[in-house]
């Protein structure tokens, strides 16, 4: 799936087969059949094109990823202990990719069509700070642990 979703386009088992002898030696026959259980198991799709089929993916890699993600996480017993533990596990890059993914979503899950002026989100934070909250007060300071790299202890 990885060369299929690299080419972003219809790929022949020849092409797909030509880009991974670059790497090791694998027999045409082995990606076609690759190929095949790929198309068998409904990830891609394919149409003739000559003696050959072209294949394409049925979803983007994005999409596959978060299929597997929800899948794990609808198995749990405690979804929100999953959630706070997945997230202890995430690098500094991955937790700024949430930070701007929930900047995409969360306007879309209170049924804006776009996201937020600078103004609004300034309004928003003054109503969120004259919220009470259970917090002790005073200035809030970071946790210099949530920066740190979980893998370089290791």
């Amino acid at each position: 799936m990885t060369r299929v979703w690299q080419w972003n386009r219809p790929v022949t088992v020849r092409e797909v087969l030509e880009d991974l002898q670059q790497e090791r030696s694998i027999a045409y026959t082995t990606v076609m059949t690759v190929m095949d259980n790929l198309h068998q198991k409904g990830w891609v799709r394919r149409e003739v094109d000559g003696r050959a089929y072209r294949y394409t993916a049925v979803s983007t890699r994005a999409a596959y990823s978060a299929a597997l993600m929800n899948e794990a996480w609808s198995r749990s017993d405690n979804p929100a202990a999953a959630l706070v533990a997945f997230f202890g596990m995430m690098s500094a890059e991955q937790r700024e990719a949430l930070k701007d993914a929930m900047r995409i979503v969360l306007p879309n899950l209170h049924g804006a069509s776009e996201l937020p002026s600078d103004e609004a989100a300034d309004e928003a934070t003054r109503e969120r700070a004259d919220e009470p909250t259970d917090e002790p007060t005073g200035e809030a300071t970071e946790d210099p642990a949530d920066d740190a790299d979980p893998e370089a202890g290791r």
